[in-house]
């Protein structure tokens, strides 16, 4: 079973560039954990809460500044891959980039 966050919107102060660390902006967050069976049988002390996921999210998103999405990425699937143990995670952040005339710009990060 797969469980999936989509858009999880987080403001932050990310970037390569001082504007990026003096404004912030926004990011948008995919996520998804394989957690097998958890849940299926309706029981919630064995689901996976997803509102503890999205906190976590934000959580290590206001805990540091980061230069590089990848770096953010990273940081964001092995925290979340540690504390949940899924059997396997994809996390995507994504954010509108000034000046490259793209609609975003994203990093995805897999464990295992």
């Amino acid at each position: 079973m797969i469980i999936e966050l989509h858009g999880l919107e987080v403001f932050g102060y990310h970037g390569a560039y001082e504007e990026e660390h003096r404004d912030g902006q926004l990011f948008l967050w995919d996520v998804q954990l394989d957690v097998g069976e958890r849940g299926a049988d309706d029981d919630l002390q064995q689901a996976l809460d997803y509102t503890q996921v999205a906190a976590r999210i934000r959580e290590l998103s206001d805990a540091r500044r980061f230069n590089l999405l990848e770096a953010l990425a990273t940081s964001v699937a092995d925290a979340l891959y540690e504390q949940f143990a899924p059997k396997r995670l994809k996390v995507r952040v994504r954010k509108h980039p000034a000046g490259l005339g793209v609609e975003h710009s994203a990093v995805i990060v897999q464990r295992p």
